[in-house]
């Protein structure tokens, strides 16, 4: 990996980003990624500060972060549960930054369980911040993304969305709500692309794979069967830069795992500041 540093006359100079969820494990990386190459960044979540979450990471974190590397970034909280605090989110970084450019839809809120006990309140939640959330902040930058003729947005999925496959196990059971909104996801990213690839704007879904984030550690997600398989964040952070300044005619309506991209695109992650 190469030394990270900030370069403020990075490709990504003049361009505005939004990453939510940004407080803590992939957020959070992504948007040091793209400040690194010189993008005007906007960070929102739900956890600002210390003791608002039951898991490590806040906004207030991620800011430090970047001061600390000399860069800067614009702090939102924001519960993207609510129509009224998207459209805020949107309006606040418009208002500060400018325009959107890059829309990186990455915040979730997720529960496991089987089928036969999820609750209706929880269900809900679920589509509303992981299915609803990016389609309305979606809305909220198309128009001048399609005035600009210029545009990247970036879903943030997971390998949960393909269909299990036979034998089934214990290890599948408690995962179909969460795999259903990353499959509506996918599905919106590609459809979104299609229509919009005519106005110069990029759409794709990416998936990070296994990665040992605070969200992950929480649910237990990494065992002695699955420790083989975790993905350092690096790898998605990269994927998802790539994915947010490549060609919008050549590179969108991708549902991309984030190794197998970087080599396809024959890159090697940066180290992040």
């Amino acid at each position: 990996m190469t030394q990270p540093r900030i370069n403020p006359d990075g490709p990504l100079k003049g361009r505005v980003a939004l990453v939510t969820g940004a407080s803590r494990g992939i957020g959070a990386a992504i948007a040091a990624r793209l400040v690194m190459e010189g993008a005007r960044v906007a960070v929102s979540a739900r956890t600002a500060d210390v003791g608002e979450s039951r898991l490590p990471g806040t906004l207030a974190e991620t800011l430090a972060r970047i001061r600390a590397a000399g860069g800067d970034a614009l702090v939102i909280k924001a519960d993207l549960a609510q129509a009224s605090e998207r459209q805020r989110l949107i309006a606040e970084t418009v208002a500060t930054l400018g325009d959107v450019d890059i829309l990186i839809n990455n915040a979730a809120i997720t529960f496991f369980m089987p089928v036969a006990d999820f609750t209706e309140k929880r269900f809900k939640l679920m589509m509303e911040v992981q299915v609803y959330a990016p389609f309305h902040l979606s809305q909220l930058v198309l128009p001048a993304m399609k005035a600009n003729k210029s545009g990247w947005i970036v879903n943030i999925s997971s390998g949960a969305g393909i269909d299990p496959k036979p034998p089934y196990g214990a290890r599948a059971i408690g995962g179909t709500v969460y795999g259903m909104c990353k499959a509506a996801l996918e599905r919106f990213s590609t459809g979104l692309a299609s229509e919009v690839f005519g106005d110069g704007i990029a759409v794709n879904a990416v998936s990070p794979g296994l990665v040992d984030t605070p969200g992950v550690a929480v649910h237990g997600l990494i065992t002695d069967a699955t420790r083989d398989r975790v993905q350092p964040i690096e790898y998605i952070a990269e994927a998802v830069y790539r994915l947010a300044s490549g060609d919008p005619a050549v590179l969108t309506g991708r549902i991309a795992y984030a190794e197998p991209l970087l080599k396809e695109l024959a890159l090697t992650p940066s180290a992040l500041i």
